[in-house]
């Protein structure tokens, strides 16, 4: 992806790089200085130059590429707080901008890149959905939509997988209820996330761990319904049938008898 950035960064110059020149101040000059210094990954000299260039040239059109640019030199030395803060800075003063999809994949990114494991707090996560999705929403037809549609998938997956990781230790501590609301969010937010059939399972043993077995019942059902040939139906299923809860050898049939709650989740 980062080989994405770096295609798109240089395809903003618009020209072609020439010769440094010594004129301080000349406004091609500073952008192709800042253009060198990050071919050659000098990303903080990048910043300071193309800040220089709209410091000195603020009503240009090469002010308004350097706003992006040193939205990309930070993203590239990972300086991902201050990236940011850039791309929301040209989003916001460039509302119109073509390159407005490149600003909102920058950000995107930049939270993407700090996604942590699932036992730890997913602010980076949401704000990186978030980004994406304003991005595909609004430019579906540009060449960041397709990566940034993947990324979507992989977040909420990534969501989905924190509210499994706390469900299971609700679960382990015998917190049935508390479990079940976790399993919950996982099937009605994230229904197309590998996690959803996982959670249906999960719900289905905690409610017959708590005696419900109706609601037991009803979730095994709707994980029949959705995903027959799911292993963990097949889970589900064999629970059911060893507390007598279902017809043994019905596997394929039992769950469309078992109306209420089969087509729609919770």
């Amino acid at each position: 992806m980062r080989a994405l950035l770096l295609v798109a960064a240089l395809a903003l110059s618009a020209c072609t790089v020439i010769e440094k020149q010594e004129i301080i101040g000349k406004v091609d000059t500073l952008y192709n200085r800042g253009m060198d210094e990050l071919e050659a990954k000098k990303w903080a000299s990048a910043v300071n130059t193309f800040e220089e260039l709209e410091r000195q040239h603020p009503y240009s059109e090469w002010a308004t590429r350097a706003q992006m640019m040193t939205a990309y030199a930070h993203f590239s030395a990972e300086e991902y707080d201050e990236a940011v803060v850039a791309a929301d800075r040209f989003i916001r003063l460039h509302p119109g901008h073509k390159d407005l999809p490149y600003a909102y994949y920058i950000k995107g990114m930049s939270h993407y890149y700090r996604i942590s494991d699932v036992k730890r707090d997913q602010g980076s996560t949401r704000d990186a959905l978030a980004a994406f999705e304003e991005l595909v929403q609004r430019f579906p037809n540009s060449k960041y939509a397709q990566d940034a549609s993947l990324k979507i998938t992989l977040c909420k997956d990534h969501l989905a997988g924190q509210e499994m990781a706390v469900g299971r230790f609700y679960q382990e501590q015998k917190k049935y209820q508390a479990a079940i609301n976790r399993y919950q969010t996982v099937v009605a937010t994230y229904p197309r996330t590998p996690q959803s059939q996982e959670a249906l399972y999960r719900i289905t043993e905690s409610y017959l761990a708590l005696g419900v077995d109706d609601e037991a019942k009803r979730a095994a059902a709707i994980l029949g319904y959705n995903h027959p040939k799911s292993e963990w139906y097949g889970k589900a299923y064999t629970l059911l049938t060893d507390k007598q809860l279902a017809p043994v050898g019905q596997k394929e049939s039992w769950f469309t008898r078992v109306k209420e709650g089969v087509t729609k989740l919770f």
